[in-house]
């Protein structure tokens, strides 16, 4: 399997500091962040949670559609998203204190206690989500 990359340019100080993030193995964007609109109004430039939330929610949909095709089952439709809170870490600085997963898919084929076991084996066996174990992890996932 590939590996895949992304670099970071950064100028000045935390609070008046700036960067330019760029996805290189893909060329898919280019990026501003910095502090202020991390910690505050986005103002139109990303950060390191919404990119974790992008990774997050696409790894997901992904993981439960080959979830459901290893029963069989084939979702029409499958919508994630992740949200990823930045708040304060003990003993100083900051963290990921959460992320909250909203999962709602079209499934013919499946009732929904058996979907949300299946949305829960996607979950605990999504790539991302390992990654993120450190992390407190919420899953409400329902059939639409």
């Amino acid at each position: 399997m590939p590996s895949r990359d992304a670099t970071t340019h950064w100028e000045g100080g935390l609070q008046n500091g700036k960067g330019h993030v760029t996805l290189d193995s893909s060329n898919a964007g280019q990026f501003d962040v910095s502090f202020p609109t991390r910690a505050g109004n986005p103002e139109g430039q990303t950060s390191p949670e919404e990119l974790i939330a992008a990774a997050h929610s696409s790894c997901l949909a992904m993981n439960l559609s080959g979830v459901l095709e290893s029963q069989n089952l084939r979702a029409e439709s499958i919508d994630v998203s992740a949200e990823v809170t930045l708040g304060p870490a003990a003993g100083g600085g900051f963290e990921i204190s959460g992320i909250a997963i909203t999962l709602r898919a079209t499934v013919p084929g499946v009732d929904a206690a058996k979907f949300a076991e299946l949305a829960k084996t996607a979950e605990q066996t999504c790539p991302v989500s390992k990654a993120l174990a450190g992390t407190t992890i919420t899953l409400d996932a329902a059939l639409d």
